[in-house]
């Protein structure tokens, strides 16, 4: 499976992005797909999960609220809708997914994206 992302970019606090990500290669009936997110200097963390179906979705708590994941099943997508965007959300954003239930855990997905940088400015 290769996961291609894209949508990253500059914005002020305050503003939106919408990130994507596109599944291609071999394809699998169930499973999750996830966005994590590396700050410089930092480790990678969990932003958020959906369900293969689409219709289970859970967040992180920084990004609760804010950020909205969802699937298009038909395309093989999973897009991340970002507001409200503060500088601490400034990372590079990597999708991923795995053929099992969701996980919070980057170590437990198996296929990776290569990332997409995003910038808040102050």
């Amino acid at each position: 499976v290769q996961l291609q992302a894209y949508g990253g970019g500059l914005v002020q606090a305050g503003g939106y992005l919408r990130l994507s990500c596109a599944a291609s290669g071999r394809t699998f009936s169930s499973g999750s797909m996830s966005w994590f997110r590396q700050a410089p200097g930092k480790e990678r963390e969990f932003v958020g999960a959906i369900s293969w179906s689409g219709k289970i979705t859970y967040y992180a708590d920084s990004v609760k609220g804010r950020f909205t994941i969802s699937r298009d099943t038909a395309k093989n997508t999973v897009s991340l809708q970002m507001n409200r965007l503060a500088p601490e959300d400034t990372a590079v954003y990597y999708c991923a997914a795995r053929t099992s239930i969701m996980a919070i855990t980057s170590t437990q997905y198996d296929y990776w994206g290569q990332g997409t940088q995003v910038t808040v400015s102050s």
